[in-house]
């Protein structure tokens, strides 16, 4: 097994670095505080290529590996998880999911756009009463002939007012079960689209969470993702893949807090020393070091399967599970270092750790993740 990363994986992690600390760092916890949208940091992030990093360079993307990838996740998220999770939606979710599933003229049409950031997408799936168990869904899309009129509410959406483009799952054969779900492409200046109030919550607060209301909203049938009912393969493949981008962001959040910690150990002094030198601190550094080099390699394997092809269905569930416990760990732990300091929101810590608990609930919870991977140990 090799370990070493390439020339080229570097100079990613490099830029992804420098980017975070030069430009993302310096407002972070100004748009925690107000819940403000990172307009401008997401445009300059499309601009250098974060936010199409494994599109075909046909498309306009990178034409990267996943583990660029989570080599880059990793970085942004040590300083603005609320910009992370658009790089994730948009990558993991968005971008790919039209390129591995799409028409030719879809991806045309979509795809240089959302990889260079002139747009930035969404995906919709989740409702009040369809969120780990996603075969119930309400939402309809009843078949017109040569459209679908779509109706119902999706909620918890990342992106929601500022997406232009927008991946919906819905039910349009009720009868056959998840069978009967397709996906469809929704632009946002469709009539009947409405985009309710943001959510006010308690960590990435600079991303952008809102529910979504389908008032027949009439939809070209070119703008279908496959075949008629393949909309929940899709969804659960195209999570499967989002998994690693979440792993990687829960990654970036442990590892950020950690360097904080260290750093404040180092010059923090205590009893006549720096605490770095007590015991009890050096242990807990100790801990979220070892715990977060086993969240990255499990995050890189994940990686790697996926670039070789391979199943990593399993992998990116496990990585998810770890690596998102990990986050919330080390956070605490990092706020713990800190004493009184880390309550406090200049430190960065505090708001750390609350970006880290969502990373055990979306894009699958915990539980589910322990569903998928416990099947694939019994089958």
């Amino acid at each position: 097994m090799l370990f070493n990363l390439t020339e080229e994986h570097l100079m990613i992690q490099k830029a992804a670095r420098d980017f975070a600390n030069d430009v993302l760092k310096p407002g972070v916890i100004e748009r925690d505080e107000h819940q403000k949208f990172p307009t401008e940091e997401i445009k300059q992030m499309g601009e250098l290529g974060f936010l199409g990093m494994m599109v075909n360079p046909k498309y306009g993307g990178g034409g990267m590996d996943c583990i660029s990838y989570v080599l880059a996740m990793e970085e942004i998220s040590k300083i603005d998880a609320s910009c992370s999770v658009v790089m994730s939606v948009n990558n993991s979710l968005v971008c790919w999911g039209i390129e591995t599933f799409g028409t030719e003229e879809q991806k045309q049409k979509y795809l240089p756009r959302l990889a260079t950031g002139q747009i930035i997408g969404a995906f919709c799936l989740s409702e009040p009463e369809a969120g780990s168990d996603a075969t119930s869904q309400k939402t309809s899309a009843i078949d017109k002939g040569d459209h679908y009129l779509l109706n119902g509410t999706k909620n918890w959406i990342t992106n929601g007012s500022t997406a232009s483009v927008y991946l919906v799952i819905a039910q349009t054969h009720a009868e056959l079960g998840h069978k009967g779900i397709n996906a469809l492409i929704v632009e946002k200046d469709m009539p009947g689209f409405v985009v309710g109030p943001k959510e006010n919550k308690l960590g990435i607060r600079g991303s952008d969470t809102h529910s979504l209301m389908f008032d027949n909203v009439k939809v070209p049938k070119e703008n279908r993702i496959g075949e008629d009912g393949f909309g929940f393969k899709f969804a659960m493949q195209t999570l499967t893949g989002g998994r690693i981008g979440i792993a990687s962001q829960a990654l970036g959040i442990a590892s950020g807090a950690y360097e904080l910690a260290l750093a404040y150990s180092k010059e923090r002094k205590a009893f006549g020393k720096p605490i770095n030198q007590h015991q009890a601190i050096q242990f807990k550094l100790a801990d979220m070091a070892t715990q977060i080099e086993a969240a990255r390699l499990l995050c890189l394997k994940a990686a790697w399967l996926k670039d070789k092809h391979l199943d990593y269905g399993t992998a990116s569930a496990m990585a998810k599970v770890f690596a998102s416990k990990v986050a919330m760990d080390t956070t605490i732990e990092a706020v713990q270092v800190h004493g009184g300091y880390g309550f406090v929101k200049e430190y960065h810590v505090e708001r750390l750790m609350r970006d880290a608990k969502i990373t055990q609930i979306y894009e699958g919870t915990t539980e589910v993740q322990k569903i998928v991977i416990s099947r694939a140990l019994l089958k």
